[in-house]
């Protein structure tokens, strides 16, 4: 059943910043609640709000649905730690089949979640006894990793076979008591107790054992960590997250032009780009991080980022040339604030390069961003991630308030039709004009109305990056639709959109 057709009108509520909003079904809200969560404090949330959020949600939806949200969020949207959270809340309200078990074996993907997930059951459901750190494990959590053990061989446990976890591998391997499949796997087990996995041959262990000798000088350092680098890129062994982690070491290690074309063929690589399942801001990090370095190799690796995350975006469709497109990133103040605390990213650096994907796959297309004011900017279409430097650079030119309602306001005053209007926001949308100087308070909703009683064919897409709760319009308006999360896999919701579905129904159709 189509979800549009189902709703009711949604309750009214006020955003973050005091304006008039619409509250969010439970399924909805959960949705846009996980796929924009990093486990960290955000502008208007902090992480234990959005953690008690999130569990508070679980209890209003059926247990099928945060199963197959928790799948659709690892293996769709690639995100890690959010998951293994809905695991663990699921098993405490779901207590029936084996429901969690399923979802677990489908959501832990590499060998190292394992022991994630289990440390995350430990920070849920702390002990009463100072003794053991893990409470009794619930007994569907703990199926599902007997069957995750089963999934990996001795290279991938013992890549992340560490000492600084709290829950070390052999602690995963006592607590679940996995079942080993033959005889091999078996020794492969006894390995696991007695800390007798072979050392794997990563560039971590390589570079920290030559980190450890001594050289007559700087000079003869670099050579040496330069060497090294050309050895590990043609072994063929280097992953691609680690290439790209790994840019900026390669230039200033003067690794040689054969190997260096090497890393930038890999990363541009299409089926490479598509294995590898890196959300989009990973490219833009890598672009930034390599940028200003002088190095004779670094446009060729630059030049590699744009051809990969456009390989990410290669099959998505309906933008044709009679496809007209307005696209408007929020660079207001609520939106500057970093993905993570360690990362160089903030939200509306993810709503900008998310516009420029889709950019460069549009024919006929305006774009720009919006704070207090609306600002047109013309760039050229291919250069994602340069385009993404050059308007993050500019986003001091519009001001810090979330006036979402100019970008409508600019289209009535031009006459200008759209199939789409696209805003990448927080959502949080209000009107600084009439807070600060007195004026009629003007909503986002009603500029809608009059737009489209101008081109009734226009349809508005609001893409949340911070998951708040709220919206600025109600989904019950025609032609309305709400997508959130930070991974190009969003732009597959557009395709069920065109063919009369929404988000939710994207995630209803996982099979857990």
């Amino acid at each position: 059943m189509m979800y549009n057709s189902i709703l009711k009108e949604e309750k009214s509520v006020k955003n973050h910043e005091g304006a008039k909003a619409y509250a969010m079904t439970p399924e909805l809200e959960l949705y846009t609640a996980v796929v924009t969560a990093s486990l960290s404090d955000t502008n208007y949330e902090k992480q234990d709000e959005r953690v008690d959020r999130i569990v508070q949600l679980i209890g209003k939806v059926t247990p099928e649905f945060v199963a197959r949200l928790a799948v659709y969020t690892r293996t769709v949207m690639h995100l890690r730690s959010i998951p293994l959270l809905l695991l663990v809340e699921l098993a405490k309200v779901h207590n029936g089949d084996d429901l969690v078990a399923r979802a677990v074996e489908k959501t832990v993907l590499r060998a190292d979640e394992i022991m994630e997930l289990l440390m995350c059951y430990q920070w849920r459901n702390p002990s009463s006894d100072p003794r053991k750190k893990l409470g009794k494990l619930s007994r569907q959590i703990q199926n599902g990793l007997q069957r995750s053990f089963n999934l990996f061989d001795e290279y991938q446990f013992a890549k992340y076979d560490r000492d600084n976890l709290e829950v070390k591998l052999r602690d995963a391997l006592f607590l679940v008591h996995p079942k080993a499949k033959d005889e091999q796997q078996q020794a492969l087990f006894d390995k696991i107790v007695n800390r007798q996995l072979e050392t794997p041959y990563t560039w971590e262990t390589e570079l920290s054992t030559l980190g450890q000798q001594q050289y007559e000088s700087d000079e003869q350092k670099k050579k040496a960590f330069g060497e090294k680098w050309e050895e590990l890129i043609d072994s063929g062994k280097l992953g691609y997250m680690a290439m790209m982690r790994n840019l900026r070491n390669m230039l200033q290690s003067d690794v040689s032009l054969l190997q260096m074309m090497d890393v930038a063929s890999r990363l541009s690589n299409a089926e490479q780009v598509a294995k590898s399942k890196q959300l989009p801001f990973r490219y833009l990090s890598a672009y930034r991080e390599i940028e200003k370095v002088d190095n004779v190799h670094t446009a060729m690796l630059l030049t590699a980022l744009e051809n990969a995350v456009k390989a990410s975006v290669h099959n998505l469709e309906g933008f044709d040339a009679d496809i007209r497109v307005l696209l408007a990133a929020d660079v207001s103040g609520s939106m500057q604030h970093p993905v993570s605390p360690r990362s160089t990213v903030q939200n509306f650096d993810i709503g900008i390069l998310l516009s420029m994907l889709l950019k460069s796959k549009c024919k006929s297309v305006v774009s720009g961003i919006f704070g207090d004011t609306w600002k047109v900017i013309n760039l050229p279409q291919n250069n994602i991630l340069a385009n993404t430097l050059e308007m993050n650079r500019r986003e001091g030119e519009v001001g810090y308030s979330t006036n979402g309602y100019k970008v409508i306001e600019w289209l009535i005053r031009e006459k200008m039709p759209m199939d789409k209007v696209m805003i990448f926001t927080d959502c949080q949308m209000w009107d600084s004009d009439s807070r600060y100087n007195g004026y009629q308070v003007k909503e986002i909703k009603g500029y809608w109305h009059t737009y489209k009683s101008m081109f009734p064919e226009a349809k508005l897409y609001l893409f949340d990056l911070a998951g708040y709760g709220q919206m600025p319009l109600s989904l019950v308006e025609k032609d309305v639709y709400l997508i959130a999360g930070w991974s190009e896999r969003i732009f597959e919701v557009l395709s069920a959109i065109d063919n009369g579905e929404d988000a939710l129904s994207v995630i209803n159709i996982i099979d857990v």
